[in-house]
């Protein structure tokens, strides 16, 4: 039987081990590689060539959306499937958009991970339910721009308009015009409530 090879790339040990544990108790299955940061996760594809890699997002360095991005540029055919603990549309889109098939919640894991790593093998996408609902649900919103996300992030610090327009450099009312965009895009009533939907979305870190 043929094995499907697998590289793991996540900087915490202890979900190494159990993706190992899971992984090499099946006979169809082989872990052949770890890595811990998304440099590190190119040089092992590029020695090992994986038929499936299994990638964190939150790396040291590069992260896992440039480490896809890196892989697919200089290896078109690899297979990516992105683990995460962010259930928002936003790292998914830009997951997918590197170049990812899969993309498999971290509570998942146990229960979905081997099926996920079969399908994927055999050439189709797997999205869990939760994570599709979510894209279908914002697939016609308007995303925030480069600009947008800065002045969301330093209203997430709990800066005021006056020091956010110092900070970056603009006019007050510029940044007031920002906030405007920023709520009609995020239906949101208010600062807070922004910040919250940005969170659950993805755009922001939780903080």
């Amino acid at each position: 039987m043929r094995q499907i090879k697998v590289l793991v790339v996540d900087d915490h040990p202890f979900l190494r081990e159990g993706i190992a544990a899971a992984i090499n108790g099946q006979q169809d299955m082989i872990l052949i590689a770890e890595a811990e940061s998304g440099q590190e996760a190119l040089e092992s594809y590029r020695r090992h060539r994986p038929d499936i890699v299994l990638m964190d997002l939150n790396l040291p360095g590069m992260n896992g959306i440039d480490a896809t991005r890196a892989i697919r540029s200089e290896f078109p055919s690899a297979r990516i499937v992105v683990l995460t603990a962010y259930r928002g549309d936003v790292q998914a889109v830009k997951a997918f958009r590197a170049g990812a098939v899969g993309y498999l919640l971290k509570n998942m894991l146990r229960k979905e991970l081997l099926e996920t790593i079969r399908v994927v093998s055999a050439g189709r996408k797997r999205i869990p339910d939760e994570i599709a609902k979510e894209l279908g649900k914002h697939s016609l919103d308007d995303e925030l721009t480069a600009r947008e996300l800065e002045v969301l992030s330093n209203v997430a610090k709990g800066r005021a308009n006056k020091l956010i327009a110092s900070e970056l450099k603009l006019a007050e009312p510029t940044i007031k015009s920002h906030l405007k965009n920023i709520f009609q895009k995020l239906g949101a009533n208010d600062r807070t409530h922004a910040v919250i939907i940005a969170i659950s979305r993805g755009y922001l870190d939780p903080v």
